[in-house]
């Protein structure tokens, strides 16, 4: 499946010094965002920092929306969100910046045009909500919690 959305270039160093956003694999399901950065970027260990990816984009139609991931292998090193996962709503169209929080023990250095996290296209489902007293079926789970189900 193949959605157009419109996108800017806001770094002037895509297309020559970066490639131009997109998958890296056919398979691959998001798209890596670069750190758009003039120098080197030395993360300490605990430090959190809002990294700008160079790109805007506008996904326009409301049924869809996109999530900003970590990249897997850089969280696996302790170069993480700071916030989990971004949302970027169908109708913002400012420039796509990363929060970037080292999570591990030693300093972590961002280069420029390093890829550091991930853009993901998703379906949105806008709900419409019935106010009732109670939920017509019970469920087995029901109110159950937190850990209800155990660990084994």
């Amino acid at each position: 499946m193949h959605l157009e959305i419109d996108l800017q270039l806001l770094d002037p160093r895509y297309g020559s010094e970066f490639p131009l956003p997109d998958s890296a694999t056919r398979g691959a399901a998001a798209i890596d965002l670069r750190a758009a950065i003039d120098t080197p970027l030395a993360l300490s260990p605990d430090a959190c920092v809002l990294v700008p990816s160079g790109i805007a984009i506008h996904i326009a139609d409301p049924g869809f929306a996109a999530l900003i991931l970590p990249r897997s292998g850089l969280g696996h090193r302790g170069l993480v969100l700071g916030n989990g996962v971004g949302l970027i709503d169908s109708d913002y169209q400012g420039e796509i910046k990363m929060s970037c929080w080292n999570r591990s023990p030693e300093t972590i250095t961002i280069a420029p045009g390093d890829r550091i996290a991930q853009l993901l296209i998703m379906p949105v489902a806008t709900p419409l909500f019935r106010i009732v007293d109670s939920f017509a079926d019970a469920t087995e789970r029901g109110q159950k919690g937190f850990g209800h189900s155990g660990i084994r």
